[in-house]
C-alpha cells in the first residue's frame, strides 16, 4: 500500500505560482494512476488533474477551470508527484488532496471514490 504526504501550500496572491508535492512511500508512483483533488469547506471534493502509470504513456487530464494554468507531473525517481500552480485566482482557494487510484486505467479517472489512498492534504489561500 503506498502512502502519501502533500506539502507546498501556502498563502500567495492572485496571480502567483506554487508547487504542491506529493511524496510517496512503500510502493512506486510510476504503478499508479494519480490525481490532484481539491476540496472547499462545505463543499464537493473535486478533480484537479490526473496522470496515468507508467506503463499507460503518462498521460494527464485537467479540469477545464485549471487547463493551462496548471501542470501535473511525476518524478518517478524521487517517487513524487507535482503539481505546479500558475496564475493562481482566488478561487483557486482550497485544501489540496493527491490521490492514488485503485485501477491501472488508460485515462485518469476524475471520480473520487476510484481513489483509495489519499495524502492528509495541504492548504492553498490565494488572496486579491
Amino acid at each position: 500500500q503506498v502512502q502519501l504526504v502533500e506539502s507546498g501550500g501556502g498563502l500567495v496572491q492572485a496571480g502567483a505560482s506554487l508547487r504542491l508535492s506529493c511524496a510517496a512511500s512503500g510502493r512506486t508512483l510510476s504503478g499508479y494512476n494519480m490525481g490532484w483533488f481539491r476540496q472547499v469547506l462545505g463543499k464537493e471534493r473535486e478533480f484537479v488533474a490526473g496522470i496515468t502509470w507508467s506503463g499507460s504513456g503518462s498521460n494527464t487530464h485537467y479540469a477545464d477551470t485549471v487547463k493551462g494554468r496548471f501542470t501535473i507531473s511525476r518524478d518517478n525517481a524521487k517517487n513524487i508527484l507535482y503539481l505546479q500552480m500558475n496564475s493562481l485566482k482566488p478561487e483557486d482557494t482550497a485544501v489540496y488532496f493527491c490521490a492514488a487510484d485503485g485501477f491501472l486505467r488508460s485515462t485518469t479517472s476524475t471520480l473520487q471514490n476510484d481513489y483509495h489512498t489519499w495524502g492528509q492534504g495541504t492548504q492553498v489561500t490565494v488572496s486579491s
